[in-house]
């Protein structure tokens, strides 16, 4: 044991004495104890010197080192993966009981040298020994991740991983395999390695959303091994009527691949089953890898944002490059004298240029629709026309100009930028506004003003809300120049489309007033459980839990399911479990004071049987992960020969290893019962004798 004391211990020496003396002194100056028996100060004194003396012990501060020596046994992991792939082969039968045969004979014989913990993983990793090789996806990674974390610095004496190799998810598990140093790995490979004659779809590749009446393409991976010279027909199917065929013509060669690329239009609105199908050869060695499906969601219209100038500008171009990178937006461009005068599917106007609140009329129709205006004021726009918008800007009534940089103003909460977009005002060049003080009454303002260093408060760009709709404001001109500058630098434009396609989204968003909102994504896939969450509002947008909220759910087979919903504090919740493969219609409905409402809408369910695309096992992996780690790889029928290997190795042993703890002398409990006793004990001596 050691001591460490805030003040040098020697200092405890006069301390002692300075407490005999002081108890000293005060028992001469009690006259209630003159007369009392001599033994009785004899021990008065002692037990106050003792007090004093065990106080300023405490408050020394003193710190004791103990060290204690401690033995761990060896932790033996077994580590499973529950992929269905595990069951695509010859010897599939006996790989549970082979597992289950191994792990009660491990138990059996070496109980009593180590410990025993067993994980099983697939998509994810399960922290239990229940393994049924259902998984229908295959993360390797994250079993080893979990175990290199888990375990660091613990006595980890070996590491069973049974598997066929096979991932199709995550990074490779050697590499973090390679982290857990000193820990041999035995891998016990599932399966055969013999590369057998079949052809399969690898992979499906299509955007989630399509637009309607436009075209989109599907894109095929085909892998054919061992398949010979031969041909095959590729099928698109939409809906199982057949679309679009492709001829593949394979080589004499053990291994094979081929792409095709099919352009569907979209013509139908709503989720769309698109299905690749290969034609069947004879002597696959599987057709169930022949066939894989994807649903698309066309969707009938873009949000369509017009752009009304009252003259040509550099500023409107760039702006209107930015939207059109956007798959979810439709924009059009034109001078406020071609324009038709209709507001027809349109959900958001900007509106640039000395025009701007001139034309009353356009303003008035805009605003009788609660459609969102996008103001671009510049320096040649006047205060009368702008003071007309009735959006609380004031400009200078000035015909000089100034230029100004931009800065990121704080307390800006309606959208958050990125670090690129941030950066990209501190290097931009200025843009022009009008001479003066510029002000607002109200408004978010996301970058204001900057001359040099020198910040101001006066906007650039800011946001507010009439009574029924939102409106941003740009007060300037010359953003092509930040957009031109951006790519000098940084060969992109990743910063100047961010503020602008924020601003427009922000825009274009119309805020949910429904009482009745329903929270359901629309792609699942039959691994997922299918969790629904559901609130409603009263007429003062109040969250209440009162009504009854019911769910139907519709299959492909028309089979309708009722649900209702269970109440939380706040909301409401639903558990649909897991479902199969398939499209589903819902609708949800409630009665709130009298009045009925109602929800509507579909999703998917898919199939991503990523296992079935596996004819062969990769034992080249599990043996280079054994290789790696000085372990050793096993066929899954020698696990036998596993548990023989395990006794005879030198390098899974008990570590000892020396624990030390600190702590504080203050907080020994005994010590203030100890003081407590002796204070009890001069009390009683005192009392007895009179004293008090």
């Amino acid at each position: 044991m050691k001591i460490f004391s805030d003040i040098a211990l020697w200092w405890l020496i006069p301390w002692v004495l300075i407490s005999v003396l002081l108890s000293i002194w005060y028992y001469r100056k009690q006259k209630q104890i003159e007369g009392a028996a001599k033994w009785k100060k004899g021990v008065l004194i002692p037990l106050r010197s003792s007090v004093l003396i065990l106080l300023g012990i405490l408050l020394y501060g003193i710190l004791l080192e103990t060290t204690e020596s401690k033995t761990e046994k060896p932790i033996f992991i077994t580590l499973i993966d529950n992929s269905s792939s595990m069951l695509n082969y010859s010897d599939s039968g006996t790989v549970k009981s082979n597992i289950d045969s191994f792990q009660k004979q491990l138990e059996s014989k070496y109980g009593k040298r180590f410990d025993f913990k067993t994980y099983v993983v697939d998509g994810k990793l399960k922290d239990d020994d229940n393994y049924d090789f259902k998984g229908t996806v295959t993360n390797l990674n994250i079993g080893f991740d979990h175990i290199y974390n888990q375990f660091f610095n613990r006595n980890v004496g070996g590491i069973c991983f049974v598997s066929d190799g096979n991932y199709n998810k995550g990074n490779s598990p050697k590499y973090i395999a390679e982290k857990i140093s000193l820990t041999p790995i035995f891998s016990v490979g599932v399966g055969d390695t013999t590369q057998k004659r079949d052809q399969l779809i690898r992979n499906v590749a299509a955007n989630d959303i399509a637009f309607f009446k436009n075209k989109f393409p599907i894109e095929v991976d085909i892998e054919a091994n061992k398949m010979g010279a031969s041909s095959c027909e590729l099928e698109l199917y939409q809906n199982d009527k057949v679309i679009a065929t492709e001829k593949l013509t394979y080589t004499n060669k053990d291994f094979d691949f081929r792409h095709v690329t099919f352009l569907v239009e979209a013509n139908e609105i709503g989720f769309v089953n698109y299905t690749v199908k290969l034609r069947h050869l004879d002597n696959e060695s599987s057709y169930e890898n022949n066939e894989r499906s994807v649903y698309i969601e066309v969707i009938d219209s873009r949000s369509k944002v017009l752009i009304l100038s009252k003259a040509p500008h550099p500023d409107v171009p760039a702006i209107k490059s930015v939207i059109e990178t956007d798959e979810n937006l439709e924009v059009e461009s034109m001078l406020i004298s071609k324009w038709n005068g209709s507001f027809k599917d349109v959900e958001l106007l900007i509106l640039h240029g000395a025009g701007i609140g001139s034309n009353a009329e356009l303003i008035r129709q805009a605003n009788a629709i609660n459609l969102p205006i996008f103001y671009f004021v510049t320096t040649t726009s006047s205060k009368n026309n702008v003071d007309n918008l009735n959006i609380g800007l004031s400009i200078p009534n000035d015909r000089r100009t100034d230029q100004v940089q931009g800065y990121l103003s704080e307390g800006f909460q309606l959208f958050e930028l990125s670090d690129k977009a941030q950066k990209l005002l501190e290097k931009v060049p200025p843009i022009h506004v009008k001479f003066g003080d510029v002000k607002i009454d109200g408004g978010s303002t996301l970058i204001s003003q900057r001359l040099g260093p020198v910040k101001k408060k006066d906007p650039i760009l800011f946001f507010g809300k009439n009574t029924k709709s939102k409106f941003g404001v740009f007060v300037g001109e010359g953003l092509w120049k930040w957009k031109l500058s951006e790519y000098r630098v940084a060969k992109n434009n990743d910063g100047f489309n961010e503020i602008i396609q924020k601003s427009i989204q922000y825009l274009v968003v119309k805020k949910n007033s429904d009482p009745l909102r329903i929270n359901l994504p629309k792609r699942f896939n039959i691994n997922d459980e299918i969790l629904i969450n559901a609130e409603f509002y009263n007429s003062t947008l109040e969250q209440v839990t009162g009504p009854d909220i019911n769910f139907n759910l519709v299959d492909e087979d028309d089979r309708k399911i009722p649900y209702v919903f269970a109440k939380n504090a706040k909301d409401y919740r639903l558990s649909l479990g897991k479902l199969k493969a398939g499209k589903y219609k819902w609708s949800a409905d409630t009665k709130f004071d009298g009045k009925n409402y109602t929800k509507e809408g579909v999703f998917i369910v898919e199939d991503v049987s990523l296992e079935t695309l596996s004819t062969s096992a990769n034992h080249n992996l599990l043996k280079t992960i054994a290789a790696n780690s000085n372990g050793k790889f096993y066929e899954i029928g020698s696990m036998n020969q596993l548990l023989i290997d395990i006794g005879n190795r030198n390098d899974i042993v008990n570590i000892s290893y020396d624990e030390t703890d600190y702590s504080d002398l203050i907080d020994w409990k005994w010590i203030c019962f100890l003081v407590i006793v002796l204070l009890g004990t001069e009390w009683f001596i005192r009392r007895y004798s009179g004293s008090y």
